[in-house]
């Protein structure tokens, strides 16, 4: 029988930067669709702007979570979705 290894490290992500290019991407297909397309049916315009409603969500939340993860880690050292953040 094979012994059981620790579980690895979390993975240091950039969580933020990440949602941010998903929001600037729904942000830029708004614009074509209104500017460029203009659809004679709304739907397509409010799909972008739910995709820019749920990156701004998710930007609060992985900072809030973030927050909390500092404050729980006695030393500070808790793993953070943004590398290089003090």
């Amino acid at each position: 029988m094979s012994e059981r290894h620790p579980d690895p490290m979390p993975l240091r992500t950039r969580d933020t930067f990440t949602i941010l290019t998903g929001t600037v991407l729904w942000v830029i297909a708004l614009a074509v669709v209104l500017l460029v397309v203009r659809p004679a049916d709304p739907r397509p315009a409010w799909v972008c702007v739910v995709g820019i409603g749920l990156g701004l969500f998710g930007v609060g939340y992985v900072r809030r979570r973030d927050a909390r993860l500092r404050e729980a880690s006695p030393t500070g050292d808790a793993v953070e979705s943004e590398p290089g953040r003090p």
